[in-house]
């Protein structure tokens, strides 16, 4: 089969089997006819408002069928989503705003004068053919990483797909695919979609719950989903009988990515869905490349996050550009295909002449080319010339039975440079000292000199942090 718009695609579903669930959420079922024409009907009112091919449409929707709807109804109009969540303050959704330039929004309200506002995804049904057309660019979601600095990522590639064809080998063609995260998010965009899109059925949460997500897959017999390591230790933390194996037994394969995920908590991971069962890896919205590794290979390599995969090229490089032996930190430079697949809006990209790009990430590979990553360049600590990576501190915090989150980041200091200080969410009211003594047993002269007990979650929903928020949080 040959590649198909978007909008083809979801109505070759619909006229195949009508009454076939493709989104399961807090509401219940919706069909793929009721899908199809939901979209229709939106893409009607987005080319009534004055939305035109490739324009951006801004999507700020709570998890649930009805952002599905909007995108479909805005690739339906030949244009491209923009999802953002609906927690930015005005401040960040004008700055995004002022650079994406949006036709139209779907969701929240935007803040810039003319733009079109459609403050839901149903509207009423309008008759008429709708050309099939793609947009060249099928998403654009927006990231501001760990310096706060809104950018917006397109995707290069079209609005098309062979929807005979896997996206990916750690994606399953068909699947009853459970999804947790926030669908703004950009993995849990791609993912969701793309496997919608090749066959999937989504059961979509309204927010990540770890009670709810076991009683989900349990209830729809789900087959594939995808995790945050914050969500993976949420559901260790649910009593033994609340995820006793049998619950989860549907599970065929558990994808995980998005953040550093400690040795300790994957360990725990593997033993309780199995390692056969998960899958790890390494990528970023700007799909530059990306690496993999199965359960069961990062037992043998505990802290990897495999091998390059789908075309990936992958070198280690000092801050001058020079490339580094095998097993010495620095830079993370991959390469994936002659052409980029995305652009900027708002940022330069590192990319250079040769196709090498970096997502600013510290790491070093071994003899048989697996990756292991240290932290983010940004978020390095540097305490009088120690470089630290904040995921080490993170670690070993997080092995304290009563830290049930943990951030570490640096904080200016007038001799070092640089101090560690961490931000803890404790299940122990009183474990403060505990903890602090764990961390210099274990950390010795890298343990943080302060700890900031903090009583709500430390990351969002899509397991993202942003210490500089935390330091100004919290130091000032």
């Amino acid at each position: 089969m040959t590649e198909q718009t978007f909008s083809a695609i979801l109505a070759e579903r619909a006229r195949a089997d009508p009454d076939e669930p493709l989104v399961v959420d807090s509401a219940g079922a919706m069909t793929a006819g009721e899908l199809d024409a939901a979209a229709s009907a939106l893409a009607h009112e987005l080319l009534r408002r004055g939305v035109r091919r490739d324009d951006l449409v801004a999507v700020s929707l709570r998890n649930g069928r009805d952002f599905v709807i909007a995108c479909f109804g805005i690739w339906r109009a030949g244009a491209t989503p923009q999802p953002l969540s609906t927690e930015l303050t005005a401040g960040e959704r004008g700055a995004l705003e002022a650079l994406a330039v949006p036709a139209a929004a779907v969701g929240s309200r935007p803040v810039s004068p003319g733009i079109a506002w459609l403050p839901g995804a149903r509207v009423a049904p309008r008759g008429g053919e709708l050309p099939d057309t793609a947009a060249s660019c099928w998403k654009a979601p927006a990231t501001s990483g760990s310096t706060g600095r809104p950018k917006i990522v397109r995707a290069a590639a079209p609005a098309t797909l062979d929807p005979s064809r896997p996206v990916a080998e750690f994606l399953p063609h068909r699947a009853t695919q459970i999804v947790a995260g926030p669908l703004w998010h950009s993995a849990v965009f791609t993912y969701a979609f793309r496997g919608l899109l090749t066959g999937h059925r989504l059961v979509i949460l309204d927010r990540f719950d770890p009670a709810a997500w076991v009683t989900a897959v349990e209830t729809h017999r789900a087959t594939w989903g995808l995790l945050v390591p914050a969500m993976m230790a949420r559901l260790l933390r649910l009593p033994a009988e609340a995820r006793v194996p049998e619950r989860v037994a549907s599970i065929e394969s558990v994808l995980h990515m998005g953040a550093p995920c400690a040795p300790t908590l994957k360990r725990a991971f593997l033993d309780w869905i199995g390692a056969e069962r998960v899958d790890e890896v390494y990528a970023g919205s700007e799909s530059n490349g990306l690496t993999r590794i199965t359960g069961t290979d990062w037992l043998e390599r505990p802290g990897s996050v495999g091998r390059p995969i789908g075309g990936t090229e992958i070198r280690i490089r000092d801050d001058s550009g020079r490339d580094l032996p095998t097993g010495e930190g620095g830079l993370v430079w991959m390469r994936r295909g002659a052409a980029p697949a995305y652009a900027y809006v708002g940022a330069s990209s590192r990319r250079d002449a040769e196709g090498w790009d970096t997502l600013g990430d510290v790491g070093h590979v071994d003899a048989d080319g697996y990756l292991f990553l240290h932290d983010r360049s940004d978020d390095m600590i540097n305490r009088g010339g120690d470089k630290i990576a904040p995921a080490v501190i993170e670690a070993a915090l997080e092995e304290h039975p009563a830290v049930a989150e943990a951030v570490a980041f640096g904080v200016a200091d007038d001799e070092l440079g640089q101090v560690v200080h961490a931000a803890v969410r404790l299940t122990d009211p009183a474990a403060s000292a505990s903890v602090m003594a764990h961390a210099r047993a274990h950390l010795g002269r890298r343990a943080p000199v302060a700890l900031h007990v903090s009583t709500t979650p430390l990351r969002n929903d899509a397991g993202k942090v942003r210490r500089s928020a935390l330091a100004e949080r919290f130091v000032g």
